[in-house]
């Protein structure tokens, strides 16, 4: 079997996962959402603090480096939670 023909048969059994599925979505860094909806990035962490699908990333802090949280929020958690803000005001 040729390089071409490998290369056909790998491209027609390879299946791109749909954009719902939550891992391949489009995912906000807290930057992001703050400059978008125009809070701090402090008020933007609260709201998502324990957010379901929200992905965080921590170290805990040391004697000689400080502790770091990453937060990615998922484009239909920001929109979920984007909607219930908007009905409690």
């Amino acid at each position: 079997m040729s390089n071409n023909q490998l290369e056909k048969n790998e491209a027609s059994t390879l299946k791109i996962p749909p954009s719902s599925v939550p891992a391949f979505e489009k995912h906000f860094s807290v930057r992001e959402l703050a400059g978008s909806w125009g809070l701090s990035e402090r008020t933007i962490r609260r709201i998502f603090a324990g957010a379901a699908g929200v992905i965080c990333w921590e170290r805990n802090e040391s004697r000689s480096k400080r502790a770091y949280k990453t937060m990615r929020i998922p484009e239909s958690v920001a929109q979920r939670l984007y909607r219930k803000l908007g009905r409690a005001s």
